[in-house]
């Protein structure tokens, strides 16, 4: 595991083989999940695409909660001069805008093609809608701790942030352009790493919620136990996915929303193009879930073989944490 996590040439050799495994499961079940789960997830991929459409043009949510977040950080004593910290704030706005507007559409079917999506993976075989349901209640209760370890993930950066530019300004350096620009940088790579890494392990909570039909802070604790040791090759596994919805997203923009402000009006080919981007961003949705649960399989076998391996060998003090993730 030790070798994993410090060898990037094998966390990328064991993500690659993951993600293998996973597309030749999704073709597996491929007419399950590019017809009924796909479809289940349309409705919030349209919300998702749509929200960041009309964010920062028609909607008045935006500027609220930019406006808050510039007094905040202002109060907080961020420099405002900073490129950094301005752009931060309107990506970060437009986030927080886009995820409550889409929010009924992530609690409902975004949770409910998750538990569709595990429910047919862990028992082999396609789950009918009732079965897919029994897994929503906890999957929806990890899904609310996760949203409150996101929220302190996010206070815990600000506040270390708020202590550095704040000890900047007590030593003198305040008035510095290159420390600044090292300390906005510094604090960009940080916010993105932490924001990473809660973000993997909200995944494997899910999966958990949805393998062990309980949810709850205990499931993002033995999540943090899944990953230990593997957090490269989640952080690879993620990438691509990423990258593609991200793509997904531009391409709306670029195809939808900007010919519709070129014209004027929704044309019918318009909304055609936009139907089939919202469906490949379905897909992509789906194909996230499968990679997530195959990961997940690939750190429970990884961890059996480590704790027989210890136990013949006499260690035995991570006995209880290796029972606890199985």
């Amino acid at each position: 595991m030790q070798e994993e996590e410090h060898n990037p040439r094998i966390a990328m050799g064991k993500a690659t083989k993951i993600l293998r495994r996973s597309i030749h499961t999704f073709l597996q079940h491929y007419q399950h999940f590019t017809s009924v789960v796909a479809l289940i997830a349309f409705p919030f991929s349209v919300s998702v695409l749509i929200s960041q459409a009309i964010v920062p043009s028609t909607s008045s949510l935006f500027p609220t909660i930019h406006n808050r977040l510039q007094s905040l950080f202002d109060a907080a004593g961020f420099p405002p001069s900073s490129q950094f910290f301005t752009i931060f704030t309107q990506k970060l706005s437009q986030t927080i805008s886009s995820s409550i507007l889409s929010l009924p559409f992530t609690l409902t079917f975004f949770l409910i093609t998750k538990a569709s999506i595990i429910q047919a993976l862990n028992f082999h075989k396609n789950p009918s809608f009732s079965s897919a349901l029994s897994l929503y209640p906890s999957i929806l209760i990890t899904h609310l701790c996760n949203s409150l370890l996101i929220l302190s993930a996010n206070a815990t950066v600000f506040s270390l942030l708020f202590i550095a530019f704040n000890f900047l300004e007590g030593i003198g350096f305040s008035d510095s352009p290159k420390a600044l620009l090292f300390l906005s940088a510094s604090g960009a790579v940080l916010y993105s790493i932490v924001l990473a890494n809660v973000l993997i392990i909200c995944n494997m909570a899910l999966v958990l919620s949805g393998t062990e039909k309980s949810g709850g802070y205990l499931t993002i604790l033995k999540a943090c136990l899944v990953i230990r040791g593997r957090t490269s090759t989640a952080l690879f596994l993620a990438l691509p996915v990423s990258l593609g919805l991200a793509a997904i997203e531009a391409l709306f923009q670029y195809r939808v929303v900007r010919a519709y402000h070129f014209e004027g009006k929704l044309g019918s080919s318009m909304v055609l193009e936009g139907v089939f981007i919202a469906y490949l961003y379905s897909i992509l949705v789906v194909l996230d879930t499968v990679v997530s649960f195959m990961f997940f399989k690939s750190c429970k076998t990884s961890s059996w073989v480590e704790y027989s391996d210890e136990e013949s060998g006499g260690y035995t003090n991570s006995k209880t944490a290796l029972k606890e993730v199985s």
